[in-house]
């Protein structure tokens, strides 16, 4: 990458190619385009590392992709009932509506159901005009039809729509008279989809929908996920229209009832839409079809005693039925009905139940019939002999009553497939699924059996809640539920990412793939953003967001304001049930999107969590949560907005509250290690592809990474291809040597400062016993590294037991973390996590996996040409350079030179470059910005600890390295995060090491604008420099 000096007549240009698509390779005196989506094939001093197998590489474990509970659920009742069109006299209209009572029964029914359309009704007055509807073409779900058309007969009617249409339902709904019972008595020979009598009840056209629609979706439903079918067996058009109304609304509120644990409003809904599907059949022929069709997904069964065999009324059809299905499945559960009180005798030989039609409590008995034999109510533990010994209301209740229920009672259930049956109704088809081909045979005894059913239960009701975002309940957070929500409105981006993050562990089931790794998303709790609206608007604390306050300002104001009642009612008692120490993290609307990450910029907090007394530990908390929310309105979020299309006011914070994944070590906690991990290297090296991806390894938290102060740099394709420790004089002098924990013993109600992690020298790792498992030991004596701890010698950190020997499978498992990542977000992304190692070979490490979000990754195409340009005229040469797009028009350049630089005063040179930030963003001139070291680390010693307001008009950045100190790229840091989502330019020299120069001569005799302290210095050109 080169930068032109303004003195050649055409203007010059910059552009910064992405390295998608181009990458750039460096020979001693050009930097050249090609092609090749990789980078430096051609490496400078110092960068391969010697003795290394380079030909084998790390490779992803074939994930195995599991269906989410949800999964399905959302595709059933592909066909519905959206338009019907009712053919009918305006008077017979009138009467089937009452007065629009249907049309509002019907909104209010799809509305419960979220079913994005209630059918909509179309009436025409004649045959005709019905006919004319359908040939032009428009939409028609459903025809209903009332018995007068004027001169035409219906049947004539119903074979004329067939005709042309013979997919389409035709349903005649009637009085009853004379003419109906005539077209009754010969309806097989109508045509007619389904004869119905109006008997007054505005809820026949809703069931005629919801029957005409589990027709259509019985199939696609039963095959997707299971769901299960009724069979209706009923040939009487009196009693069914009147029954069915009825049957429909007590399964419709059954099945709302059993809506199970750990669901969210959504998850309800869908449920909803696996209600079972009923099934009607006139005629045993049709009630046998039904029954092969569905036989594995059979509900029960409710049939008539009397109707069609053969072709003629059967008296005993009913319990011939019956008996026909109990010699092949004894489990179906069957109500037989019937006018006769005698029927009840056959009904009892068959082994099946009776309700009597004509009984004024024959819908009570159909209720309690559903209740006990469908699974609608609790699940009642029963002996051989019918004696009740304990009822499961939900699942909580039946895996706490399965510990200690008597094992004559678990037989019982279990040979009958009642298990089985009460999920079904639960829509827990996947559970159902598992338990019912398990037999008492498959097990060598029924403690066994016991077993088997409570880790099933367990295993599904853990997956349950890490498939989504819970209500906090106290009960279940930290055992099932590893992620929940307190109150309302949106739990932010990055809380939605650590969700998904969450979901995506199980789906791929990475925990099966690396057994011997536990690896997990921290248990979580998010605080909605309604209670950051509620926080600010109770307070009055609005007007901080305008500006004209300091930071410490508007740090007191909330401080002194209170989080409201309901809030800490549920901090109270979240924190009566955790006893680790806590990271209380931002989780704005807008952080972790794909173009404005926001990296960095809202506050994260730490607490001990160790206090004696749960009042204290409950302040403490609140003190984290009021100063999260108070960096919304700090200085370097509103600079940061304002480089931004979004508006202050459209910002909301939300709050995480998660362990703090780590190890007390008498008074400092840590983990083994942190870091982070991109899907994408801007900087590969060696064998290594940019889609490889990189990652940076710290001792102790992730302070190291994320602040921009180091980390080990390794692609996590290939770990032993190391640049950083190509030799021992490289590894010596980048070796980490300091680390952060957090104190345990911060004061109670400490503020801002305090709630952070300290640094620590590595030595204190030493101590804590923690080095032996990441350091390598240099034996100056032979001037070498030794893998391991055990030798007599300086301790270094390496990470060689785990990047070389493989001590845990730690680039494995990123590679395939960045893979599901890139597959399912669709884009290039960043992972944040922790490692902790056990002390005890009982123990399994912990890999947390911490944040997921995009990366802002563009890739323009243009060619160009830089071969014609004279070394002479170009003022800065780099052969790492990161950016995309054109920049143009830049004529002042803001330098600190390094030969005047005091690295003691670097936070002051911050402070000076921000205010010549201010007044260039003001003018709206962009600027080039070159300096020593690293910008905008955290350690003032590596570099200008600038935050990203301190540099937000910047359109290019330039990292030169002291004589001390070789400059690597900073792409693991929230700062380099948020230049690649602005686009920024950004290039690293080392002219020390050979690698690109900078032309200081030229840059000071430019004119200049303002001289300061410390070596800084803002010049302006006549002609633009890009």
């Amino acid at each position: 990458m080169l930068i032109n000096c303004p003195r050649i007549p055409p203007r010059a240009f910059f552009i910064l190619q992405s390295f998608i698509s181009f990458t750039m390779s460096l020979d001693t005196t050009r930097v050249s385009l090609s092609p090749n989506p990789r980078m430096g094939t051609t490496m400078t001093a110092g960068i391969r590392p010697g003795g290394n197998n380079l030909s084998t590489a790390v490779t992803t474990k074939k994930t195995r992709r599991l269906v989410p509970r949800m999964q399905g659920f959302q595709n059933l009742m592909p066909n519905r009932v959206r338009e019907v069109l009712l053919v009918s006299s305006l008077y017979d209209a009138f009467t089937f509506e009452e007065d629009g009572q249907v049309s509002e029964l019907m909104l209010k029914e799809y509305a419960r159901l979220n079913l994005r359309y209630a059918p909509r009704v179309r009436r025409v007055s004649t045959p005709a005009e019905a006919i004319d509807h359908l040939n032009k073409g428009q939409r028609c779900d459903l025809v209903i039809t009332s018995m007068h058309l004027g001169d035409v007969d219906p049947a004539v009617f119903v074979h004329e729509i067939k005709a042309d249409h013979p997919d389409l339902p035709v349903v005649l709904l009637g009085y009853d008279n004379g003419e109906l019972q005539k077209i009754i008595s010969n309806r097989s020979d109508l045509g007619f989809d389904y004869v119905f009598v109006w008997t007054g009840d505005a809820r026949i056209l809703l069931a005629i929908v919801k029957l005409v629609e589990d027709a259509q979706n019985a199939d696609f439903d039963t095959r997707e996920i299971g769901v299960e079918v009724i069979i209706l067996v009923e040939d009487s058009v009196h009693f069914v229209s009147s029954y069915l109304p009825a049957l429909y609304a007590e399964l419709t509120k059954q099945s709302q009832s059993l809506i199970g644990e750990g669901m969210t409003l959504s998850h309800k809904v869908l449920r909803m839409r696996a209600r079972p599907k009923i099934l009607l059949a006139t005629t045993y022929e049709e009630a046998e079809y039904y029954y092969r069709r569905y036989r594995n997904h059979i509900l029960g069964i409710i049939t008539d005693m009397e109707f069609p065999r053969g072709g003629k009324i059967d008296p005993k059809a009913g319990v011939k039925f019956a008996r026909m299905v109990r010699r092949e499945n004894r489990d179906v559960p069957i109500l037989l009905q019937s006018t006769e009180v005698a029927a009840a005798i056959e009904a009892e030989k068959a082994g099946v139940a009776f309700a009597h039609k004509e009984s004024h409590k024959l819908l009570a008995e159909v209720r309690q019939f559903m209740l006990r034999y469908f699974g609608f109510g609790p699940f009642i533990f029963r002996l051989e002999d019918g004696t009740e010994v304990a009822r499961a209301y939900d699942l909580r209740d039946l895996r706490k009553i399965l510990e200690t229920v008597p094992a004559e009672s678990l037989k019982y259930h279990a040979e009958r497939n009642h298990f089985s049956t009460w999920l079904k109704a639960r829509t827990e088809f996947r559970l159902a699924a598992k338990l019912r081909p398990q037999s008492i045979n498959d097990f060598p005894d029924l403690e066994a059996m016991r077993r088997e059913v409570i880790n099933a239960l367990d295993e599904f009701r853990k997956m349950s809640y890490e498939e989504t975002v819970t209500d906090f309940d106290p009960e279940t957070f930290g055992k099932l539920s590893r992620f929940s929500r307190i109150g309302g409105g949106s739990v932010g981006g990055k809380a939605r990412g650590l969700a998904f993050l969450n979901s995506l562990l199980r789906q791929y089931d990475l925990r099966s793939l690396y057994p011997d790794v536990k690896i997990i998303v921290p248990p979580s709790v998010v605080i909605g953003t309604d209670f950051f609206d509620q926080f600010i608007e109770e307070n009055d604390l609005e007007a901080l967001g305008r500006g004209g306050h300091t930071d410490e300002e508007i740090r007191k104001r909330f401080l002194a304001a209170r989080l409201p009642a309901e809030l800490t009612w549920s901090l109270m008692t979240l924190i009566n049930i955790v006893e680790y120490p806590l990271a209380v993290r931002s989780s704005s609307l807008l952080e972790d999107s794909q173009y404005q990450p926001f990296a960095g910029v809202y506050e994260t907090y730490m607490l001990p969590n160790n206090a004696r007394k749960l009042q204290h530990r409950l302040d403490d908390l609140c003190v984290a949560i009021k100063l999260v929310y108070a960096s919304t309105f700090l200085s370097e979020a509103r600079n940061y907005l304002g480089a931004t299309p979004q508006r202050p006011e459209k910002e909301k914070m939300a709050v995480i509250i998660q362990q703090l994944i780590g190890t007390d070590f008498g008074g400092r906690y840590y983990p083994t290690m942190s870091g982070v991990a991109t899907s994408h290297d801007y900087y590969p090296f060696g064998p290594v592809k940019p889609e490889d991806g990189v990652a940076y390894l710290a001792l102790g938290l992730g302070k190291t990474v994320v602040g921009g102060e180091g980390g080990l740099r390794f692609c996590p394709r290939y770990p032993e291809h190391l640049p950083q420790f190509s030799s021992v004089e490289d590894v010596l002098r980048n070796a980490q040597r300091k680390f952060y924990a957090l104190p345990m013993d911060i004061p109670h109600k400490a503020t801002h400062g305090h709630l952070e992690p300290q640094q620590y020298p590595v030595s204190a790792a030493d101590e804590d016993g923690v080095l032996d498992l990441v350091a390598s030991v240099y034996s100056p004596e032979n001037n070498a590294i030794y893998d391991g701890a055990s030798r007599p010698g300086a301790k270094l950190v390496t990470f060689a037991s785990i990047l070389k020997h493989k001590t845990i499978p730690l680039p494995e498992i990123i590679c395939d973390l960045l893979e599901i990542g890139r597959e399912t977000m669709n884009a290039q992304v960043e992972v944040e996590f922790a490692v902790n190692l056990p002390r005890s070979r009982e123990e399994k490490p912990v890999f947390a996996c911490l944040q997921m979000r995009p990366l802002a990754v563009a890739s323009d195409l243009e060619q160009v040409d830089i071969e014609s340009l004279p070394r002479e005229e170009i003022f800065c040469e780099s052969s790492r350079a990161l950016g995309n797009g054109r920049i143009e028009g830049v004529c002042d350049i803001v330098f600190v030179y390094p030969e005047e630089y005091d690295r003691k005063n670097s936070r002051e040179t911050a402070s000076e470059v921000g205010a010549i930030n201010a007044v260039l963003k003001k003018e709206g001139r962009p600027y080039i910005l070159i300096g020593p070291g690293r910008w905008g680390s955290s350690d003032p010693w590596l570099g200008i600890p600038v935050d990203w307001g301190n540099i937000s008009g910047v359109s290019l950045v330039v990292e030169t390295g002291f004589e001390d100190l070789f400059v690597t790229p900073s792409e693991g840091s929230h700062f380099f995060h948020n230049m690649t989502s602005f686009h920024v330019g950004y290039m690293t020299t080392n002219p020390n090491l050979g690698d690109g120069f900078i032309n200081w001569d030229w840059l000071r005799s430019l004119d200049v604008v303002q001289q300061s302290a410390n070596g800084l210095c803002w010049v302006r050109t006549t002609e633009p420099v890009l």
